[in-house]
């Protein structure tokens, strides 16, 4: 059997098994849900909740709710390294499915916009993916999808895609982390030093997050190469 035949079936295999996961477990994707369901699993939990990220990517759920899961489970630093593993492998998988297996489908979703995202990563190449990472001038769920229909080495657009989703995934498990301390320092009663001590953090947290949040804004301002239709998309 030929690779690009063995890659089409292991991707609609991840495609089916997503899909059933997705259904199975529709009502649990809220942030309690999933904190609730993830740490059933003990040990496991670090893998099932990569697991489960991975296929919310693919089926265009939106990360920043698993994010913060992620830094609320597991703290700032783990929180942020699994959930960028796990978006980073997802959002692959979402560009493979497009290049190997639904590249009409992905055509006829992304309509007029696959026009400009192929003219920007034909004019810059993995730049063009790190720009797109760091502003959101597509939905990220959608960006996945069309990407796949360039001609990117898939090595660019995983490396591109790693380091420039990084400050986003950082900002997030932070948030994320300070809440759940927030949450639990409220729990504790009697425990007002910690409180305070928390609810500082969850100022900093707040910082933090605006500063990432501000940092597409500092991007395009520096950016001298107009967005290939920046004109026609509106703002998401």
């Amino acid at each position: 059997m030929k690779s690009s035949n063995v890659i089409r079936l292991v991707l609609v295999v991840l495609i089916v098994a997503a899909a059933v996961f997705g259904y199975l477990y529709r009502d649990s994707l809220s942030r309690a849900g999933i904190q609730a369901f993830i740490e059933g699993f003990g040990i496991w939990a670090p893998v099932v909740f990569m697991l489960a990220y991975m296929a919310a990517t693919v089926l265009f759920l939106p990360g920043s709710l698993f994010t913060l899961a992620g830094g609320a489970l597991f703290g700032v630093w783990e929180g942020t390294a699994y959930s960028l593993g796990a978006a980073t492998v997802g959002a692959t998988l979402a560009f493979l499915v497009a290049r190997y297996v639904a590249a009409d489908w992905v055509a006829a979703k992304t309509g007029g916009r696959l026009r400009r995202i192929i003219d920007g990563v034909e004019a810059e190449g993995w730049r063009f993916v790190a720009f797109t990472r760091l502003v959101p001038v597509f939905p990220f769920n959608l960006l996945n999808y069309a990407l796949g229909l360039t001609r990117i080495p898939v090595v660019h657009y995983v490396l591109a895609s790693l380091v420039c989703m990084a400050p986003g995934a950082f900002a997030y498990a932070y948030l994320g982390d300070a809440l759940a301390q927030v949450a639990s320092g409220v729990a504790q009663e009697g425990q007002a030093q910690d409180l305070r001590g928390t609810i500082q953090n969850i100022f900093i947290a707040i910082g933090v997050f605006a500063a990432v949040m501000f940092l597409p804004r500092l991007v395009k301002r520096l950016r001298k190469r107009p967005i290939p239709g920046e004109e026609q998309e509106s703002s998401p």
